[in-house]
């Protein structure tokens, strides 16, 4: 019995000292300089939490052929990980740790159906007959069907956003009649299932529960534009930790409750924190309920542009005393950082002022400009928000748009009927010179035209933006 208490009480320990880890964790990825040991704090942790696992599924007699699955799967999930690790891009980053929701989504539902499976579907079972005695029947019901409910929204709703990430689907919003009307519906239904399941837990309910989530995690996350997808990653991030947490209540897990916990709280706060950023309703996103407007034709034209080329923006940077660099998904896909990189340092050494300033959703993902830029060795010190940055873009000599689109598109200001209409986005229509690097004259991510592209101080630099900050290099 000494045995027992021993194993139990020394995993219990160790499920502590994996919380304090992750929790450290996060605060070390809070900044740049810590990023690195707070990544490796949470490698830690995560290794502390499944050997504490491994060796409570051991100490309760977990059989020979369970210990043998469990610690194949264990395997294989950690070779696909490393596997996925070292192959991914930056660019494929978004639609993978979309992907990775997805999953944990799905877990979250097996281990609800698990748990109906274990009591409410055998009502003269052990485990029922003792949580009816201790009455904790309802209960357990309730966290079945929660867990069903949120597990499956975070399933659909992030496949939804791989798709559209990876450019499988469409990214415009998807416009149902009644959409709103549909998703509150879905809800009440919810509530009302939820309710019976309790009272009387019987398949076809948690079945029909079911379906409803999926679908419903499918409708919220297609209705909304791709401009506003790295809310949305956010938000899904937020809900798979709320799954966790909810399939911890449901195996009595410590840790899975505390972690989804962290997980679910932060990232609805960094949610509300890009949601303030962008002028959006932090509610409106929990139901998917902003960029439902059917955004302007991608093809739609404001006048003329002007061509440009390399060793022209070479000229105009060599007589610049200040110049901004305003980076996008375009720098990521083209892998133009590090050449980015070097033009900035080749400019502060001839005494030029060089920043670049980031938009709160620049990117597919929360930070991935960031990322790209601390990659390519960029000082942190030069590296700005949009509020940093924006008063001062209009007593700037030269603008460089690297990729960007829906973030700098003055649209957002001036149209009202914009499906962007609202979000602050970087002014970078104020310096006296702008040089716009893109492929064509297509429109960006959410399907919007820039007005910025036709300005008389706007000039455009075609190709990809790797090749042409190359060519810029050897021009100056």
């Amino acid at each position: 019995m000494s045995d027992v208490v021993t194993v139990e009480t020394t995993a219990r320990a160790a499920y502590v000292v994996a919380a304090l880890l992750f929790i450290l964790a996060l605060a070390g990825l809070s900044r740049h300089e810590s990023a690195t040991l707070g990544n490796r704090l949470g490698i830690t942790g995560m290794t502390v939490a499944l050997v504490a696992t491994v060796a409570l599924a051991v100490d309760r007699g977990i059989s020979a052929t369970g210990l043998s699955l469990l610690v194949l799967a264990t395997l294989v999930g950690a070779a696909i990980g490393l596997w996925r690790a070292r192959v991914v891009e930056m660019t494929g980053m978004p639609e993978l740790i979309a992907l990775l929701h997805s999953f944990v989504g799905l877990a979250a539902v097996l281990v609800a159906w698990n748990g109906y499976l274990g009591v409410e579907a055998d009502p003269s079972g052990a485990e029922r007959l003792a949580l009816e005695a201790q009455g904790m029947a309802g209960i357990h019901s309730g966290e079945v069907v929660v867990g069903v409910f949120i597990g499956a929204v975070t399933f659909t709703g992030s496949v939804v956003a791989f798709l559209k990430l990876s450019a499988r689907i469409g990214s415009r919003p998807l416009v149902l009649p009644g959409k709103n009307a549909l998703n509150i519906g879905a809800l009440v239904l919810f509530a009302g299932l939820t309710v019976w399941f309790v009272v009387t837990p019987e398949l076809w309910v948690l079945g029909l529960v079911t379906v409803v989530a999926l679908v419903l995690g499918w409708h919220l996350v297609a209705s909304i534009g791709g401009g506003d997808m790295p809310v949305v990653v956010s938000m899904l991030n937020s809900y798979s930790g709320w799954a966790a947490a909810a399939s911890g209540f449901l195996l009595d897990n410590d840790l899975l409750i505390i972690t989804g916990a962290l997980v679910g709280s932060s990232g609805a706060y960094l949610s509300y924190i890009m949601c303030a950023a962008m002028n959006r309703s932090f509610v409106s996103v929990i139901a998917g309920g902003f960029g439902i407007e059917a955004p302007a034709s991608g093809d739609t034209e404001h006048g003329e542009h002007r061509e440009t080329t390399a060793e022209a923006v070479a000229e105009l940077l060599g007589s610049a005393s200040s110049v901004v660099v305003t980076p996008g998904y375009g720098m990521a896909v083209a892998q133009a950082q590090h050449g980015v990189a070097d033009l900035c340092r080749l400019l502060r050494e001839r005494g030029v002022d060089v920043r670049f300033g980031i938009h709160p959703v620049a990117g597919r993902l929360p930070g991935h400009m960031n990322v790209l830029l601390a990659e390519a060795k960029v000082p942190y010190d030069v590296v700005l928000e949009m509020d940093e940055v924006n008063d001062d873009l209009a007593a700037t000599s030269v603008v460089l748009v690297i990729g960007a689109n829906d973030t700098v598109n003055p649209a957002a200001m001036d149209d009202p009927t914009s499906p962007i209409a609202g979000m602050p986005v970087l002014r970078v229509w104020e310096a006296q010179d702008v040089v716009v690097f893109k492929r064509s004259m297509a429109a960006g991510y959410a399907g919007v035209q820039n007005p910025l592209f036709f300005r008389d101080n706007t000039q455009m630099l075609f190709g990809d933006a790797k090749d042409r900050v190359e060519d810029i290099l050897r021009a100056l």
